[in-house]
């Protein structure tokens, strides 16, 4: 990774371009530290170019944003990158580092009290947080699905191998060892709550698909069993239980589920909650 910085009035913004793992987050305090003894306490961290950040890395940013505002400055990122914006959002690192889309806006926040402007909920769409799910038996999917698709007047070009093709779009909640929990709203089903909570009831046997973005990886597979619904407004949230998962896999995952708890402890700390 490369961190350049450049210098603005009574301001600095430091650009990183790359992977930014481990190796790098003591150079990124080192910068900080040299900004603020030389005066400067208000500082945009860029992150346009960076393709890929780890968990030890957004720590690191929460740490540098302590650093800076323990010297009565204030430390915000610019134009993060899409996988940065969506690990920073999903791990709640933006409540203590605001994020800006121009460097305009994070220029004017360092001299106010401005915070990051809210954004609209966006429409469920496959990203780092997508989990892909179906019932491994092919009836069930028929049995839900088809007759809701006849009333919607749905066509379906796959009719006779439906239930075999369809998948789910959820929302990941929570991932460890164990399993995992996922939301999801029916996407273009037309099934109500109820109807969403029998077609994915306990004891159901899913394929599931999800990533592990953290560690720069494409979608993990595993077989899991449905041990928790909870109806929802608008939606369920499914836990399951991981019933066929390979060893590389589980591996990752223990690794995910530990990083999550280091930066939920570090975001403990940075907010006092």
């Amino acid at each position: 990774m490369h961190i350049n910085v450049e210098h603005g009035d009574s301001y600095a913004t430091i650009h990183l371009r790359g992977e930014f793992d481990t190796y790098y987050c003591k150079h990124l305090q080192d910068q900080v530290d040299a900004l603020t003894a030389s005066g400067v306490a208000r500082v945009i961290l860029n992150l346009r170019l960076v393709r890929f950040i780890n968990s030890t890395a957004l720590g690191a940013i929460i740490k540098a944003s302590k650093s800076v505002g323990s010297k009565g400055g204030k430390l915000v990122i610019a134009r993060p990158s899409s996988f940065c914006r969506d690990i920073i959002s999903k791990v709640g690192v933006d409540r203590v580092v605001p994020i800006f889309d121009t460097e305009e806006e994070a220029q004017r926040a360092l001299f106010s009290d401005a915070k990051a402007a809210a954004r609209p909920a966006a429409a469920p769409v496959e990203d780092e947080g997508s989990v892909l799910f179906a019932p491994t038996d092919a009836t069930r999917i028929e049995h839900f699905l088809s007759q809701t698709r006849r009333t919607k007047g749905i066509l379906n070009p796959l009719a006779h191998n439906f239930g075999a093709t369809w998948r789910g779009l959820g929302r990941m909640a929570s991932l460890d060892e164990r399993g995992l929990r996922f939301t999801w709203n029916g996407g273009d089903t037309g099934l109500d709550v109820f109807a969403m909570g029998q077609l994915l009831a306990i004891g159901t046997e899913l394929s599931v698909k999800f990533r592990l973005p953290l560690f720069q990886s494409g979608y993990c597979e595993s077989t899991a069993v449905v041990s928790e619904v909870e109806e929802r407004d608008g939606g369920v949230k499914i836990g399951a239980a991981f019933s066929k998962i390979d060893e590389k896999t589980l591996g990752a995952v223990r690794q995910y589920s530990t990083d999550m708890r280091f930066l939920k402890d570090e975001l403990k700390k940075a907010t006092g909650s």
